[in-house]
């Protein structure tokens, strides 16, 4: 609410909308002033130069201090006249500046108004149900600035419940619409679109305005990621039916492709063996260590009793534990054995 009541004090200032209060206000001090001189008693100092703009201004606001008051009962109808006076200009000032909040929250609304946020995240591209769960998913961990550009299809913020997405709408291909999301002053950049074809498209255009963003494709085809790396080598291409990676690519740069690589034949891979029986009850450390120094593996999981877990270094693992390790190869029960003891 402060952020669209200080939008729309600023539209207030660059209109006339303040002229007809201030012209009511300024003819009521104006005429009310040689008014009270005429109709109150010379003893009276209210009709004084240091007295009377006091008395107009807690009078027209109707604060009415009591400090300074007419006396005569001419002297009353003109004190009537102002109060009268400051109502009218106080109730013309607050409906131009509801009409003013009205306006700038429809502009947010329809997606017309600018943004003023940076190092943001900037979605480009709206699909109902996947967006949300995008945005869910990447806010989780405390991130709150998004600005959402959606085609002009999408006649409203779809999202307005959330405070921390900002909604710009128009052509996702023109630099004046991406400059009002601020693409310019963005850390993170989404290109979510329709189609790959439409991807490459808003890719580019966004990589015009802010070339040195993260950026992240989401593809149905991966093959059409060598068409995105001739427009910048560092745009993180993602599968689209993958939007938990999505987001995992956009708050850590690269672990796409270190996914990527363990599902690539010739790269490492991911591998589970039981705990051979000849080590017996081992430490988890020395598990990590035996394997990692011998044959470059990695264990990432543990199997203990059905549940799967993330064993803490000095934990002991039972005889019925499965390793989920990451290597180049696949490990003999024997390879594990002398590894490890």
């Amino acid at each position: 609410m402060t952020l669209l009541l200080s939008r729309a004090l600023r539209r207030l200032g660059q209109t006339r909308a303040w002229a007809l209060p201030a012209l009511i206000i300024s003819v009521v001090f104006l005429t009310s002033w040689p008014l009270m001189v005429l109709a109150e008693p010379a003893s009276n100092t209210i009709t004084a130069p240091g007295n009377y703009w006091w008395y107009f201004v807690v009078t027209a606001a109707t604060v009415g201090y009591g400090d300074h008051f007419p006396v005569s009962a001419a002297g009353h109808v003109v004190g009537a006249y102002v109060i009268l006076g400051g109502i009218v200009t106080l109730t013309t000032l607050f409906t131009r500046v509801s009409v003013a909040l009205e306006k700038t929250k429809g502009r947010r609304m329809k997606g017309l108004a600018d943004t003023d946020v940076s190092g943001h995240l900037v979605i480009i591209g709206y699909t109902p149900g996947r967006t949300e769960r995008l945005v869910d998913e990447y806010t989780a961990e405390g991130r709150t600035q998004v600005v959402l550009c959606a085609w002009e299809d999408v006649p409203e913020n779809p999202m307005p419940e959330r405070g921390e997405v900002v909604f710009v709408r128009g052509d996702l291909t023109d630099e004046d619409v991406l400059r009002r999301a601020g693409v310019q002053r963005a850390a993170r950049l989404l290109v979510d679109a329709r189609d790959d074809n439409e991807a490459l498209a808003l890719t580019v255009a966004a990589m015009h305005v802010n070339p040195d963003v993260h950026a992240v494709v989401t593809l149905r085809d991966m093959s059409a990621a060598r068409n995105l790396s001739y427009v910048d080598p560092d745009v993180s291409c993602v599968q689209w039916h993958s939007p938990r990676l999505v987001t995992e690519e956009l708050e850590d740069p690269g672990i796409s492709q270190v996914y990527a690589d363990l599902m690539t034949y010739g790269g490492r891979n991911t591998y589970s063996a039981p705990l051979p029986v000849a080590l017996g009850e081992v430490s988890f450390g020395r598990v990590q260590e035996g394997l990692g120094r011998t044959h470059g593996a990695t264990v990432i999981a543990v199997r203990r009793g059905g549940a799967l877990v993330d064993p803490r270094w000095e934990s002991t693992l039972s005889r019925d534990a499965v390793l989920y390790y990451v290597g180049e190869r696949r490990l003999t029960a024997d390879e594990i054995t002398s590894a490890v003891g």
